[in-house]
């Protein structure tokens, strides 16, 4: 069984519908695939069509901002209630966080002389999109012919410490963790020692996290080397947490991360269920999902 448990589509900052996505992932040869669009769950529904349609397990999920000692840590948040008043509150304030920051990057743009960087030009990129970020304006770069791809856009103009760089609001880990375990949602920490962040998010720090109700880590993945992922599966069993393995897929948005190209355990998915069924979570898989 092949199961890839972080991808994106248009909704967020992916190329593809989420059906496309769900039905590129069946033809890719996976077994099960997460939608965890950044901030958002309005893809979920179209994605679990394609899914049926197409006889692929999808597992309903959220990649969500937040901040750990003064640092971005993204959360995966599996199957929680879509509905939950505290999820769709602090989900919405991130959201407005994201739109709220897009203006004063353009203006930064154009005070650089990047002068087709305005909210207009950046609409016909977004009309899909129910989640606005920074890999949007980097696309608009990217048309604009001032960079060749969304890693120099970031690298000259969008991260932190560059000229285009703004701050926004992003959600307290712990505060998140356990409003997404109410939400009756299993959380996983993306990538946690991708872009710098071993320092910050190191064992005693996950040991912190796993108190408060983390229940997994993302350990294969990209961003991590082979002594990372040795030390990081390490952790894992030393906390009892659940180890998964995923693409971050983007669609043509982040190039090497095709559908696919790191997996997880079957035994680990039937963790993130079983700790689900716990939580009483609603049904949000779809198709037949089994370890055997």
């Amino acid at each position: 069984m092949r199961i890839d448990l972080h991808t994106h589509s248009r909704v967020s900052d992916g190329t593809q519908a989420p059906g496309d996505l769900v039905r590129a992932a069946a033809e890719a040869g996976l077994d099960v695939v997460a939608l965890t669009d950044h901030d958002i769950t309005a893809g979920w529904d179209e994605a679990a069509a394609a899914a049926e349609e197409a006889g692929i397990g999808l597992v309903r999920g959220i990649e969500i901002s937040t901040k750990f000692r003064s640092h971005g840590v993204h959360l995966l948040a599996y199957l929680p209630d879509p509905a939950n008043e505290a999820l769709v509150a602090e989900l919405q304030k991130i959201l407005d966080g994201r739109d709220a920051r897009v203006p004063t990057m353009l203006a930064l743009l154009r005070g650089l002389g990047i002068d087709g960087a305005t909210e207009e030009a950046l609409a016909e990129i977004t009309v899909n999109a129910g989640a606005t970020g920074r890999p949007h304006v980097a696309d608009l770069l990217v048309r604009l012919g001032v960079v060749a791809d969304r890693d120099q856009a970031f690298a000259e103009y969008l991260s932190l410490g560059r000229p285009a760089y703004v701050n926004r609001y992003a959600s307290d880990l712990l505060t998140m963790i356990g409003i997404v375990t109410a939400a009756r949602g299993v959380p996983v920490i993306a990538h946690p020692w991708g872009r710098g962040s071993a320092g910050v998010l190191d064992e005693p720090a996950l040991t912190r996290l796993a108190a408060a109700g983390l229940v997994g880590i993302e350990v294969d993945h990209l961003d991590h080397d082979t002594e990372q992922r040795a030390r990081l599966r390490a952790i894992a069993e030393r906390l009892e947490l659940v180890v998964t393995g995923s693409s971050d897929h983007h669609g043509t948005g982040k190039v090497d991360h095709p559908l696919g190209v790191e997996t997880t355990a079957p035994d680990q998915l039937e963790r993130i269920l079983a700790r689900a069924a716990e939580l009483q979570s609603p049904t949000t898989i779809i198709g037949a999902v089994s370890a055997s």
